[in-house]
């Protein structure tokens, strides 16, 4: 199941225009901003679809039932480039799990390679997981890091959260998992380039948000 977000009308799509815009990404704060604001909105999207209970809430003046999450999620986030990003969701399920991922590309093309270094994680059996990475490109780096995460517990759905997708990504995991999943999206753009870059796409997120690496 796909969802993306910008083909309906909301305030999501003023802060990837700005995350997009060549000017804007200048300033690091505001494109950190703008993609925990995004992480947020798409969070309380996702909120829509888990499952709730009905508790009871005393008021100074009465008592009355209302719904809550009947189990709060895991939130998964593959750094680094995911932080900002994971922030929103963390505001919106304040009470979450968070496990941590490191996984990275190398190369190009068909020569990509991930390397996966890193993975701290709750168990993840019978719950709820949200894995949060702002790129979503070729899909290999996403596929890489479930595989990992499968090894703590088989959950029982996987939300997989970006900023932008590619065609080819959202096709890569679509054939690759193995397990109930659903992809949310702000935008599914056109295509890969011959780098694996996503066109029209906004660069790269880590480097917009942290400075260039090595």
């Amino acid at each position: 199941m796909l969802k993306v977000l910008n083909q309906s009308n909301s305030a999501a799509n003023h802060f990837l225009f700005e995350m997009r815009h060549i000017d804007t990404q200048k300033d690091r704060a505001k494109f950190r901003n703008n993609l925990r604001r995004l992480g947020a909105v798409m969070a309380y999207e996702i909120s829509r679809t888990l499952k709730y209970a009905k508790t009871t809430v005393t008021t100074p003046l009465d008592t009355m039932e209302v719904e809550l999450l009947a189990e709060q999620p895991v939130l998964i986030s593959i750094l680094r480039a995911a932080l900002p990003f994971s922030d929103g969701f963390v505001e919106m399920f304040d009470q979450a799990d968070v496990g941590f991922v490191g996984a990275y590309r190398k190369g190009g093309g068909e020569e990509i390679v991930v390397n996966f270094e890193y993975m701290a994680t709750p168990s993840l059996d019978g719950r709820v997981v949200i894995v949060v990475d702002p790129m979503l490109a070729t899909g290999k780096s996403a596929v890489e890091s479930i595989d990992h995460l499968l090894n703590n517990g088989k959950p029982s759905h996987i939300h997989i959260a970006a900023a932008v997708a590619a065609p080819e990504g959202i096709d890569y995991l679509s054939r690759m998992l193995k397990v109930e999943h659903t992809i949310w999206t702000g935008a599914l753009d056109e295509k890969l380039n011959s780098k694996s870059y996503i066109v029209p796409g906004l660069g790269d997120a880590g480097d917009l948000c942290f400075g260039p690496k090595l």
